[in-house]
């Protein structure tokens, strides 16, 4: 007798093709006599999905103009940066310069007298500073030529004579002089005028006698003329030259007098004068008798 197709549920169909309720609701597919439930449709674009109820929203993680908001302010209640600290090393730099400009000057006025030796601890006491940057000042005066060490006792100012002084001048004599009369002939009016106020600041400085002030004016004026010649060794040699032909003789008087040094400042005005003139004859004679009389 044949099976009726109608008989109960799963009968005579083969158990290898039944089909679990469970998977065929996960796989979409519905049983006899259900519908299947359709999707819900995506939100337009830029439209939020409608949250169920109950349902805590998660914490945002990307940044909001409110984080922008807020950051400043955050960021405002932290404490600030501490300035960074300069190292000490810069300090005691600068106060090496100080000192090696205070004995340049000292050498010049001839309070460190040629032939004296100086200790530096003691130099050190008079300058209030510890004896290591005196130490150092007076290793860069000996490179320039001005003291020479003296083993366990300090440095000895060194004697020199007019012999030297008049190697010196004719040194300088051979390098500046060509160099200034060729400026006469190409460098225009204007540029010497705006010399003026160097030359005038040597009259100033000679007019109060101090023959070290007066010292570092007429430097300044001389680099001012040659550094138009756009050659920087040639200033530097220049100039070491001058600070050296400055220094103090043997037996010499320790400072020149008011009236030299305010005569020597004159002729920087007069040179000034003859080369925004053109005259170049005037010029000739105010070199030569410049440097035959530079000290």
């Amino acid at each position: 007798m044949k099976p009726s197709a109608q008989g109960s549920t799963g009968a005579g169909v083969p158990p290898a093709v039944r089909v679990p309720q469970q998977l065929t609701a996960a796989r979409g597919e519905h049983t006899h006599g259900e519908r299947p439930r359709p999707e819900p449709a995506a939100p337009p674009i830029g439209v939020a999905r409608p949250r169920p109820e109950g349902c805590v929203p998660e914490p945002r993680t990307e940044r909001t103009r409110t984080d922008d908001a807020v950051a400043p302010q955050v960021r405002a209640d932290r404490p600030p940066a501490e300035p960074p600290v300069r190292r000490p090393v810069v300090q005691r730099a600068s106060v090496r310069g100080q000192i090696l400009d205070a004995l340049r000057t000292a050498l010049v006025s001839g309070e460190l007298r040629p032939g004296e030796v100086y200790s530096a601890p003691v130099l050190g006491d008079r300058f209030g500073v510890s004896a290591t940057p005196v130490r150092e000042a007076m290793q860069q005066l000996a490179l320039e030529g001005a003291v020479e060490v003296v083993p366990n006792r300090g440095f000895r100012v060194v004697e020199r004579g007019a012999r030297e002084l008049g190697e010196l001048a004719e040194i300088r004599a051979l390098i500046e002089v060509p160099v200034m009369l060729r400026l006469a002939r190409t460098v225009a009016v204007e540029r010497w005028a705006e010399l003026r106020p160097l030359a005038e600041a040597t009259v100033r400085a000679a007019s109060t006698g101090s023959r070290a002030a007066y010292a570092e004016s007429d430097r300044a004026f001389h680099r001012a003329v040659l550094a138009l010649a756009g050659n920087d060794q040639l200033v530097q040699i220049a100039d070491d030259l001058h600070r050296r032909a400055q220094w103090p003789l043997v037996g010499a008087p320790t400072s020149r007098g008011r009236a030299e040094l305010v005569a020597d400042a004159a002729e920087h005005t007069a040179l000034l004068d003859a080369l925004i003139a053109g005259d170049m004859d005037v010029v000739r004679a105010l070199v030569g008798e410049h440097f035959t009389g530079a000290s």
